[in-house]
């Protein structure tokens, strides 16, 4: 399994964009289509919002990678 830890400078990211941004997809809308499959998971739910709002504290799984979300 990889770790990624993702330090978060604002309230929140959407889940498509942090996809993005820790390099899991080449774009917002790659995201957008990770989030659809249904192989994303935040703290250990599954998740199908492609905007869904992602919080320092919260815990993302995608496939082997997780993902901590970090307040800055």
């Amino acid at each position: 399994m990889q770790k990624v830890s993702f330090e978060l400078n604002s309230e929140f990211v959407e889940l498509n964009q942090l996809l993005k941004l820790v390099g899991l997809c080449d774009s917002g809308g790659a995201g957008k289509q990770i989030v659809a499959s249904g192989d994303v998971s935040v703290d250990g739910k599954q998740e199908l919002r492609k905007t869904a709002k992602i919080r320092a504290g919260q815990q993302v799984r995608v496939g082997d990678v997780h993902i901590s979300v970090v307040a800055a």
